[in-house]
């Protein structure tokens, strides 16, 4: 038996069944690379779900981790502490809103959003008691929490879980008239969550006026605008958030043009760079401070060993300019898959922004090729994973050179060419 099955038979025996992970055992990461438990090494193309945007083990990240760890990691909220404050400061500096809420989970940062959404809905908009409505897009994924499965259409995350929390309803992705119409038709409506590009239906990237026209819709019926940025935001798209929107100069800074920012940003994965459990929810005074002490909180949040690693996270995304180079490497990555998709049938469909990028097989979701074309893309030395059971995403650490892109577009090809020519 190899050292790699022991793990993951040791896993198996005592460990929950709730991941079904490619039969690879991790070691170590570095850069763009990680390498498992008997040597070999891979390009990561997952990077856990896009929390490793600065690469792994980025030594200016893991250099605070150390430092802070050093002298102080927790305290609580039952005390202030010398970090929390200066990062506050820095983060809503950073995006351009009045506050900010640290949490740990992506998870978490949605439920505070919705939690946020339902208070300012009574306390601001005067909805009756009890009948606040949080409107969400279909094929959405922020989460696995049984409020957040509510409104899910995977019969994974669902099957099982009921009954699902009232208050709470779906409508269809990238569609303003349906947005519209649901909004005219339902005064209670207190927020709209929604993923500026959704990330695990497989790369769904709107219409290019889409989310402007949610921000004005949103506007128009006194309804909170609540971008996800859990996934797409800090750099992985091109720009530092994806709801930034088409017009604005540069892709480095997030500088909200007048009434195009979300009442509700939602941040979590690269805000550590893979290095520590972060997330948050920036808002302006109006949304934020309608939570009083004691409403909501965490005794991880805010700590003071999150907020040291966050920064200097923050600071990698902005002094390596990785929002420019997801921008021109995704370019030339989708350039070069088109190539191999006039090469390959089985590649159906590419789709992305930045670095946020996705194949679709041709074939339905209920086959296991997608699985099959990753384990193969692991034997030749790359890591992807697939989602919704056809589709592919790529999405390597951001500071991935244009040689290394030709090193994996070669592994991939390669690895494609075997099941065409197995197909045909």
């Amino acid at each position: 038996m190899t050292i790699t099955q022991e793990y993951i038979n040791q896993e198996l025996a005592y460990g929950a069944h709730n991941y079904h992970p490619l039969p690879i055992v991790l070691a170590k990461g570095e850069g763009v690379f990680v390498y498992d438990v008997e040597g070999k090494k891979y390009f990561d193309f997952l990077s856990a779900y896009s929390a490793v945007n600065q690469g792994h083990c980025h030594p200016k990240i893991i250099e605070a981790l150390v430092d802070q760890a050093k002298s102080l990691t927790l305290t609580s909220r039952a005390f202030h502490n010398d970090k929390l404050g200066p990062f506050e400061e820095y983060l809503t500096g950073m995006f351009g809103y009045d506050k900010a809420l640290l949490m740990n989970s992506g998870a978490e940062a949605v439920e505070t959003a919705m939690k946020l959404s339902r208070k300012w809905g009574y306390e601001v908009k005067k909805v009756p008691k009890d009948q606040a409505v949080i409107l969400f897009a279909n094929k959405n994924f922020h989460g696995r929490t049984l409020s957040i499965i509510s409104i899910s259409q995977d019969p994974l995350s669902t099957k099982g879980f009921g009954p699902k929390m009232p208050g709470l309803d779906v409508i269809e992705y990238n569609d303003i008239n349906a947005l519209e119409a649901y909004l005219k038709n339902n005064k209670n409506v207190v927020s709209f969550i929604v993923e500026p590009i959704q990330g695990e239906a497989g790369v769904i990237v709107p219409d290019n006026n889409y989310l402007e026209k949610v921000r004005a819709l949103c506007t128009a019926y006194n309804v909170l605008y609540v971008a996800d940025e859990i996934q797409t935001g800090l750099a992985r798209t091109g720009k530092l958030l994806a709801s930034c929107t088409e017009s604005m100069e540069g892709v480095e800074s997030c500088k909200w043009e007048k009434g195009d920012k979300p009442d509700m940003v939602i941040l979590g994965k690269a805000l550590s760079g893979g290095v520590y459990p972060v997330s948050a929810v920036l808002a302006d005074d109006e949304v934020m401070l309608t939570i009083k002490p004691g409403e909501h909180g965490s005794t991880y949040g805010g700590n003071p060993l999150a907020c040291a690693v966050s920064k200097a996270a923050l600071q990698v995304i902005v002094d390596e300019k990785l929002a420019t180079s997801a921008n021109e490497k995704g370019a030339y990555f989708r350039e070069k898959l088109q190539e191999v998709k006039q090469k390959h049938p089985l590649l159906k469909t590419i789709r992305g922004k930045g670095l946020l990028n996705a194949i679709e097989i041709d074939t339905d979701e209920t086959s296991n090729l997608a699985w099959e074309i990753c384990v193969s893309f692991m034997k030749n030395g790359l890591l992807a994973k697939p989602t919704q059971g056809n589709k592919i995403r790529f999405a390597p650490p951001l500071i991935i050179s244009k040689e290394q892109i030709d090193k994996c577009i070669t592994i991939i090809e390669k690895s494609l060419s075997l099941f065409t020519s197995n197909t045909l």
